[in-house]
């Protein structure tokens, strides 16, 4: 039996012990993990994004220029007034608090980012966000997926969880990349 998704208090505990606990704005691995994520994504504009598990913004600031509207959701409230502070320049870029995959945004996607999230959930859990990614993604619509590929003590291991839900999904995948400790996924929908 496998541990539940992680809950909102999990996070509160590590936003409240450190704003940045994953080192976003100072990493390296951070850095090199965001610039190949978008230089996947940088060859089309997105009419309509969903960025799940966004934290304090630092990878929303560097997708939303990209997209018409750009959607931000965490499972809490600490880090999203980081997140609408960063990207507050940006119109097009909005941050709400939603528990990833009981709560979804009613939209219609072509963009949807999941990255170093999944692992946070359980296997049902992974199987409703990929209900929910086959109900919401538009035809052509794509959907980014970056795991670490180490060992973690969550609910799920990166790549298994990914490839969980792109089995799930059943979108192809258009490209896989390995960089130094994370696997990037980029499916389409046809």
């Amino acid at each position: 039996m496998t541990a539940p998704s992680r809950d909102a208090a999990h996070f509160e505990r590590l936003y409240a012990a450190n704003p940045d606990p994953w080192g976003f704005t100072t990493s390296a691995y951070e850095q090199e993990k965001y610039a190949r994520s978008l230089a996947v994504l940088a060859d089309r504009r997105y009419a309509s994004a969903l960025e799940v598990g966004c934290s304090i913004g630092v990878l929303s600031r560097q997708v939303a220029p990209l997209c018409e509207r750009f959607l931000g959701v965490d499972i809490t409230d600490m880090p999203l007034d980081a997140a609408r502070r960063r990207c507050g320049d940006l119109p097009q870029a909005r941050f709400l608090r939603m528990a990833i995959p009981a709560e979804w945004p009613e939209a219609s996607l072509d963009l949807v980012v999941l990255s170093e999230v999944l692992y946070f959930l359980d296997g049902p859990d992974i199987s409703q966000v990929a209900t929910r990614l086959r109900e919401h993604l538009q035809p052509g619509g794509r959907v980014l997926l970056v795991n670490w590929t180490g060992a973690l003590d969550d609910p799920n291991q990166g790549i298994a969880a990914a490839d969980r839900c792109i089995a799930e999904t059943g979108f192809s995948i258009s490209l896989r990349q390995m960089g130094k400790g994370y696997r990037l996924d980029l499916l389409q929908r046809d």
